[in-house]
């Protein structure tokens, strides 16, 4: 049922990343560049989205880090989504309900074949109100990202630092609503990512996925990202995305518009 609760966990989501205490870095995905800072980070994240499936709606996020001085757990992520009640591409920005919470666990990057390759761990949680913003089912998932240096770009782009990178995740569902859809999902991520001196970034993500459920069906987007790293605290970012291949596949969706504002302390 649809009433405080929303706005309510909305509200105390911003003011939480709001006073998130001292400050830090940019694009958050646990490689604390030294033992001491950063520390954490929080992200807010408004997406517009279009012709999504039920689980790619536009909406609102809030995403808080914790980079732990670990010897194995390099990442603690917290995950609150807060879709818009009016789900299509223009949404409605202040009636939100709430989504599937998510929580993660990053192991710290071990070297295979000569390459840093990162894992984690992921729940996801029913919590969705009302329910018909969420995929009533708990979800579990594992992955591995890798990533590989490469040469700078040539001296008429600026001679950006580039970089790619592989993830490869599988998303399995248990227990939750019986009447919902099972899901069984594998996801692949190939990032190409230049960062100029200055502090700006850009990069290029191609998401194709499997659905299993849906008897092998595949579906892509891609989407192609700005940033600038404004200073070693915050990080403002604009994406913008688009389907490849797959419409109606879960996971994909026809256009996405993303603006993604963090904070490292």
């Amino acid at each position: 049922m649809r009433g405080p609760a929303p706005r309510a966990a909305f509200a105390l989501a911003l003011a939480c990343g709001v006073g998130a205490g001292p400050a830090r870095g940019a694009d958050g995905d646990a490689q604390p560049a030294a033992a001491s800072f950063p520390r954490g980070l929080v992200e807010l994240k408004r997406q517009a989205t279009a012709r999504g499936t039920p689980d790619e709606t536009t909406r609102t996020q809030v995403k808080f880090d914790l980079f732990p001085q670990h010897a194995i757990v390099a990442l603690l992520r917290l995950e609150l989504p807060f879709p818009d009640a009016k789900t299509d591409f223009s949404g409605s920005p202040f009636d939100p309900d709430f989504g599937d919470a998510k929580v993660r666990v990053g192991l710290r990057a071990v070297d295979i074949v000569g390459r840093a390759t990162t894992s984690f761990l992921e729940l996801t949680f029913p919590t969705a109100d009302p329910p018909s913003q969420g995929s009533g089912k708990y979800q579990w998932s594992a992955g591995a990202k890798m990533a590989f240096a490469l040469a700078a770009a040539p001296a008429w782009m600026g001679a950006p630092r580039q970089g790619f990178s592989v993830q490869v995740q599988q998303v399995g569902s248990f227990a939750g609503d019986g009447a919902r859809k099972d899901i069984s999902q594998t996801k692949f991520e190939l990032e190409w990512r230049d960062t100029w001196p200055g502090g700006h970034y850009g990069k290029a993500t191609a998401k194709p996925l499997i659905d299993w459920v849906g008897s092998g069906h595949t579906g892509a987007v891609l989407e192609i990202e700005g940033g600038w790293v404004i200073d070693r605290h915050w990080t403002l970012a604009l994406m913008g995305g688009g389907l490849l291949w797959g419409e109606g596949v879960p996971g994909t969706y026809s256009k996405r518009l993303e603006l993604k504002l963090a904070y490292r302390y």
